[in-house]
Order: C-alpha cells, then sequence, then structure tokens
C-alpha cells in the first residue's frame, strides 16, 4: 500500500520560505514520477511541480518558475518542494502525489493523472 505524508507547512511572511517534505512508503518509488498539487479554498486543483524519481527530469508550473525547487532524496524515499520568495497567493493546501511511469516518458502534470495522494499539507503566506 503505498503511502505519501507530506509536513513542513505552516504561516510565513511575504517573501519568505517554507520547504515541504512528502514522505514515501510501500514500493520501490525508482520508476515513479512524483508532483506537487495545491488547492486553494473555492479552486481546482492546480499543478505546481513534478519530478522524475529515476532520472531526476524536473517540470514546473508557471507561475512557481524560478521561485520554487523540487527535489528528491532517494535514501530516504522522501521528495521536497522548496518554496522561496512566498507571495500570498501561493496560500494553499498543498499535495504530493505519484504515479508509475516508463522511462523517458513525459513527466504527468494534471491531477486525474495520478493514482496516490497525501493528505495536504496547508500553506499560509500572510501579506
Amino acid at each position: 500500500q503505498v503511502q505519501l505524508v507530506e509536513s513542513g507547512g505552516g504561516l510565513v511572511q511575504a517573501g519568505g520560505s517554507l520547504r515541504l517534505s512528502c514522505a514515501a512508503s510501500g514500493r520501490t518509488f525508482s520508476t515513479y514520477a512524483m508532483g506537487w498539487f495545491r488547492q486553494a479554498p473555492g479552486k481546482e486543483r492546480e499543478f505546481v511541480a513534478v519530478i522524475s524519481w529515476n532520472d531526476g527530469r524536473t517540470y514546473y508550473a508557471d507561475s512557481v518558475k524560478g521561485r520554487f525547487t523540487i527535489s528528491r532524496d532517494n535514501a530516504k524515499n522522501t521528495v521536497y518542494l522548496q518554496m522561496n520568495s512566498l507571495k500570498p497567493e501561493d496560500t494553499s493546501v498543498y499535495y504530493c502525489a505519484a504515479r508509475r511511469i516508463a522511462i523517458a516518458t513525459p513527466l504527468p502534470k494534471r491531477k486525474y493523472e495520478y493514482d496516490y495522494w497525501g493528505q495536504g499539507s496547508q500553506v499560509t503566506v500572510s501579506s
């Protein structure tokens, strides 16, 4: 059974930084893509970033490019989302997600492409 557990959310002032963690268990994740999504109240869940566990390829939403960095630690089976220069509009519940992918295939960016989800971690950015 795949389990994804997010941590690291909280309250931060605009311009500040936070690092989210997603601890994955239950499988060997070397053939998986790990994504981060976010959902603000009354809005659709939207894509933030994705990383291929196998080769480290990454892709970012335009809204976070240059401010957020996704990375993975194979030894700890953990994916991170480093968020810098945070803005009030980044306020959301952030979710970690996983899906199996074949080598060198395009990274999944749509929520329906993912099979497993974490419980979410609240990030609040005050102005």
